[in-house]
């Protein structure tokens, strides 16, 4: 550690992350939050270094920081009542430009309602929309498979640093979403996955999004907190029903009584938003019916998913292999 009074690091840190690089330079950041001139010079160099750390374990994913100010700093981020600072990102960041809707949700869901949010993602991204999750088992994981499966883009907000896969499951995911996507969190490179790092993200899920929908959120589900802070910037927030004896969707149910959208398929999201007409699909093809066929709970064979749907099984093998999230 260098003399306390010693800011060669900090102006390093500066000249990597300052004027004509990526962020505006450490010491106007910090005179912002700490104006004490007697103080600042210590925690710019302790910034100095954090910096420099975090430069060099981004360098080793291939993460690039935007800071606020920067011209490809996503716009509706910046109308948030508190952006993030520095934005670091995997994949290609234009994407954090285009339209997009969030789909957010238990960890836990239903078959049904993961098939659900697989085919709102996918049929959403068909439609040119670009999806947005938190990366979380269920829901999420759900909403970032079906758009790649639909050939389109998503963005997956972590609440670690873009360098930690959490969960780790989800790491070959990761890989396929920064090939066409992008993964953001406004954490430093090398910062765990903490409970109290997702409240936080979920305001980047909802900033970066024109809507949000929920699928399948319990009383206290987490998604209800993207919904609130989705109503507090002006998006809008629209739910998915769902069964009333499991207590699973009650948060959805909650939402649409407080005005919040009806949404049953893409069509319902796309309407909201009045964009363009989900591309012709047959409604009638085996992913459809295996969602149509199956009640929340109760388990079903594939004979019995032959005869309610009147697909021979090689032909619902494909649907009933997503169910595999």
């Amino acid at each position: 550690m260098p003399p306390r009074g010693d800011t060669r690091l900090a102006r390093l840190a500066t000249e990597l992350t300052g004027s004509g690089a990526l962020c505006p330079p450490l010491d106007r950041l910090v005179s912002a939050v700490e104006p004490d001139d007697d103080r600042r010079p210590r925690i710019v160099e302790r910034a100095g270094i954090e910096a420099i750390g975090a430069l060099a374990r981004a360098g080793l994913v291939g993460a690039v920081p935007l800071c606020r100010g920067n011209p490809s700093y996503p716009r509706r981020l910046s109308t948030l009542p508190d952006p993030p600072i520095v934005l670091w990102t995997r994949g290609d960041q234009t994407v954090l430009e285009a339209p997009a809707v969030a789909i957010v949700g238990s960890r836990r869901a239903a078959t049904t309602s993961l098939l659900l949010a697989r085919t709102l993602a996918r049929d959403l991204a068909a439609a040119g929309l670009v999806v947005v999750s938190g990366l979380a088992m269920g829901v999420d994981t759900a909403a970032h498979e079906g758009a790649l499966e639909g050939g389109g883009r998503t963005v997956a907000v972590l609440g670690a640093g873009v360098d930690v896969v959490y969960p780790r499951k989800n790491g070959g995911l990761v890989h396929r979403i920064v090939r066409s996507g992008c993964v953001v969190s406004e954490l430093p490179p090398g910062t765990p996955p903490l409970p109290r790092h997702f409240p936080l993200r979920n305001r980047i899920i909802s900033g970066l999004s024109l809507a949000v929908v929920v699928v399948e959120a319990a009383e206290r589900s987490g998604s209800l907190i993207t919904a609130r802070l989705a109503l507090e910037q002006g998006r809008d927030v629209l739910a998915v029903p769902g069964g009333v004896l499991s207590g699973c969707h009650r948060g959805c149910h909650a939402l649409i009584k407080d005005g919040a959208g009806l949404v049953e398929n893409a069509a319902d999201v796309l309407a909201a938003l009045g964009w363009s007409a989900v591309p012709s699909r047959n409604e009638d093809r085996p992913a459809t019916g295996v969602l149509a066929a199956m009640k929340s709970g109760v388990p079903v064979t594939v004979d019995e998913m032959v005869a309610r749907t009147e697909h021979q099984a090689p032909a619902l093998l494909p649907g009933l292999g997503g169910l595999k999230i």
